[in-house]
Parts: C-alpha cells; structure tokens; sequence
C-alpha cells in the first residue's frame, strides 16, 4: 500500500483531472477504490482512537497500582496474591480475546480490536505491579533497574508473541531505563551473571532483538529506536576499552567516531532475512532509515568537530607504534571486550555482503553512495589517528571538518531541491546557518561582525525558505503509477 501523503496528493491532483476533463467519473473512481481514497480519514481517526485508548490504559493501570498500593498493608497476603493473578490474567486474557475479534472491514481495525490492544497495554502494566508487590510480599530484595529489566523483558516476550507496537515500545523503554539506572552503579549487578552479560552484551542484544522485534512489527519506530539504543550502548562498551587503554587513545577513538556509522550504512534487509533463514522481502525496508541514522551520527560528530577547541588538545601522547604495541602487547587486545569484537566482525560481513557479486553485476565492487562513505569514514579515521597517534593537527583539522561540515548542509540543500524533499532541504538550511553561527559565536569577532551575520543568516533562511515553499508543489507532483520510492511504507 502506498503511503498515506502519497494517497492524500493523488486524491487532490484525481480530484482537479476530474473537474478539467482529464479523467472520467469511472477512472476516479478506478483510481479511489485502488488507492482506498474512502480511508484516508478515517485512519486518522483510528490513530487517535489506538492512542486515547493507550493513554487511557495507562492511567487506568497507573490508578489500579495505586489503589492497591494505599491499600496493600490491610489485605491478606492470599487475597493479596489471588487479587494480582486475577487482575493481571484478567486484562490480558480479555484483550487478546477483544484483539483477535475479526474486523468488519478487512485491513481496518475494529473497535474491539483497539479495545483489545488498550488491555494489552494495561496488561503489561499491570506485569510491573505483580513482580514488585510480589517480591514484597515474599521478601525477595533487589534493586530497581533489576524490576524494571525483568519487567521489560516480560513485557518484550508478549510484544514478540503479539507483534505490538505499543508493547514493542513498552519493552523498549522499560530495558532502557533498567539499563541506565544499573549503569549509574555498576557494583550493583557485577555480582549477578544473568545481568551481567545483558549489561555489557547490550549492544548486540539491541542489535539482533530489537532487529527482529522492528521486522515483527514492521515499524521504523521501533528499528530507529533499535538502532540509537546500539549506538549509546555501544559508548559504554567504548568507555570500558578507555579505561583499560588508557595509553592508546587513537584505536579506541577510532572505533568511537566509525564502527556505529559503518554498521548502520552497511545494513542490508536481505542480509538479514538470509541470517535468520527466511523468504527475501520485496523490498528493503529499513536500510535507507540506517543509512539515514548513519548521516545524522556523522554529522553530529562533525559538528561536535568543527568547534577549534576539540583540535587544540595538545596533550602528550605515546606515539602510534608504542600505542598499537601497548593495545596488542598483551595478546588480549579487543578479546577484553567481546562485544566490540563481534560488532566489527558484523561490520566487515556487511560491507562484504554489499560488495559481493549479484545478479546485474557479475563481480565484486561497491556502489558509488558506498565508495563516496567508505572514503569518508576513512579519511575521518585517518584525522583522529594523525592527531592522537603521529602529531597534533590544531588548526588544519578544524578547517577540513569545517569544510566536511559544509558539503553536508550543502548536500541536504542539493537533495532536498532534487527531490523536492522539503525535510532534506531544510535540515540543510538550518544546518548550513547553525554552521555560520557557531563559527561567528567561537571565534572572538566583533559584535557587529556578529549582527551582520546573524542577520545574513536570517534573511538568507527566510528568503531561501520562501523560495523553496514556492516552488516545491510544482516539484512533489505525484504521478498515477505509484509513489516514487520503491520502498513499503512501514508505520
């Protein structure tokens, strides 16, 4: 199904062919029972009906949990027991008999469904208020990352079983706050085996869990919120390598600044579905939202970059052959962090996978979006390691970052007029402006030097923005074959 702004312009433009004669009566409404014209408002009233239902369940549950909590010390502990299981049983089996209720209109929601989805929520809830009371009632200590971890991953095994997203978001975020709460003080959960590998495996657990939790649910929410939770875990892992090497910045600095960029542009959904065994998709639904990840991490680093302050470190360092002995010398190396091992062996099969030969083209080699980032992450690479592990570069490297910097927000401009992709192209205007900005604001310019190009900046915004809103309806004309990208939307 095509997506729902696609839809929406084709309804518009069908809608004029009709009145100037262009189109018949029966070919619009050929095209409005292709394109289901007649859903495009009622599915936004079922997106605003699954979420009053959510938020509505979660306060119900949040009030339940209370109430009981008031009244916890009055209650015998058998009642106290029989209460928990019968609410909790109650809810879930009630929703997924509302849930599995077939639809009148096939492909649309009904009402018991969405009420079944909203008692699922409540149900997941609710899984919280039954392991802390009932590790209350039973005496049974522990800290608050282990509920929330425990609780998350229960509620992460009914989002697997029931393919939810509101579950899938749930799940998500009850193991991140788990997560980060244990972090704070690791010498709580050093002493637990379970946990422990959890901790310091959760970048690979974020990375093939929530994989294949976003393809269950086929949502990009999920997958995106997949992918950051890699990335920050992924520090983690990263600051432990710090702690261990303390002498050997520029290897670990390295694999900071392009380990995640490199894994998420190398994504491939059919390297995925042939891991698990499965029929290749039709489409490849999720690697230009990785690719996508991947430019907003790269651009975020070259902006952290581009500041003069990050370069004029001068700090003492040993050279980067003493550096590269005292990382190897051992002979453990990357071994003290496995997951960091298992992360670049990932990466280098990805990029293996992307090279190999295919069909149209009968021999190894890249594509030239993936020849143009593989010479980018390594000449980045290259930066970090001459100025950690050879010589400090100061000044040079903050102009060749700059310039980087501006090739990205003059990019995004670039695509965003190419494509008429308005997000593109003003992520790159106020890119470009933040650029000038932080630059004038650094640097010890005088204050009108500083008026004139905040005003520059202003009136260039304005008038390039103006500009693009005019034009860019006569460049978004949807055609009556399909939407452009080749990609199924996916919620």
């Amino acid at each position: 199904m095509a997506s729902e702004k696609f839809r929406r312009q084709l309804r518009q433009e069908a809608q004029q062919w009709q009145g100037g004669g262009l189109i018949s009566p029966d070919q619009y409404e050929q095209l409005a029972n292709l394109y289901q014209f007649e859903r495009l408002e009622t599915s936004a009233r079922d997106r605003f009906i699954v979420t009053l239902i959510g938020l509505g369940s979660i306060l119900l549950g949040l009030g339940v949990i209370t109430f009981v909590a008031a009244n916890w010390q009055a209650i015998p502990r058998s009642l106290k027991l029989t209460l928990l299981l019968t609410v909790f049983l109650g809810a879930n089996i009630l929703g997924y008999w509302l849930w599995t209720r077939p639809g009148v209109i096939p492909g649309r929601q009904s009402w018991q469904q969405r009420l079944g989805t909203g008692f699922l929520l409540l149900g997941g809830l609710l899984m919280g208020a039954n392991l802390a009371l009932g590790s209350q009632m039973f005496h049974i200590g522990g800290a608050a990352y282990q509920l929330f971890l425990v609780w998350g991953l229960g509620v992460l095994a009914m989002a697997f079983g029931l393919r939810l997203l509101s579950l899938s978001l749930l799940a998500m975020l009850l193991l991140g706050v788990g997560y980060w709460s244990g972090f704070i003080e690791p010498g709580n959960w050093s002493g637990s085996l379970g946990l422990t590998v959890l901790f310091q495996g959760m970048p690979l657990f974020a990375a093939f869990v929530y994989t294949w939790l976003a393809y269950r649910t086929r949502s990009r929410v999920v997958f995106a919120l997949g992918a950051i939770a890699l990335i920050t875990s992924f520090f983690t892992a990263a600051a432990d390598l710090a702690e261990r090497f303390p002498d050997a910045p520029a290897l670990w600095l390295t694999l900071v600044l392009i380990l995640p960029p490199a894994l998420l542009w190398s994504y491939d959904d059919y390297l995925w579905w042939s891991v698990v065994r499965q029929p290749l998709p039709q489409h490849r639904w999720f690697r230009s939202l990785a690719q996508g990840l991947a430019i907003v991490y790269l651009v975020a680093f070259t902006y952290l970059a581009s500041f003069n302050w990050v370069w004029a470190n001068t700090i003492d360092r040993p050279s980067l052959g003493l550096q590269l002995s005292y990382w190897f010398g051992a002979g453990y190396g990357l071994w003290l962090n496995p997951t960091i091992l298992i992360l670049i062996l990932i990466t280098l099969a990805s990029w293996a996978y992307l090279a190999r030969p295919t069909a149209r083209v009968q021999r190894w080699g890249l594509v030239q979006s993936d020849i143009t980032m593989l010479l980018l992450l390594g000449f980045l690479a290259f930066l970090v390691i001459w100025h950690v592990g050879v010589s400090p570069l100061g000044a040079v490297a903050t102009f060749i970052i700059n310039i980087i910097l501006a090739l990205f927000s003059i990019g995004f401009i670039r695509e965003g007029l190419a494509e008429a992709n308005r997000g593109l192209f003003w992520c790159g205007l106020v890119l470009l402006a933040l650029h000038i900005l932080s630059r004038m604001l650094e640097y010890d310019t005088g204050l009108l030097l500083k008026s004139l190009s905040f005003v520059l900046c202003g009136v260039g915004v304005i008038l390039f923005g103006l500009w693009f809103e005019r034009n860019v309806r006569s460049l978004e004309r949807p055609s009556v074959l399909g939407p452009s990208s080749s990609e199924e939307s996916i919620p």
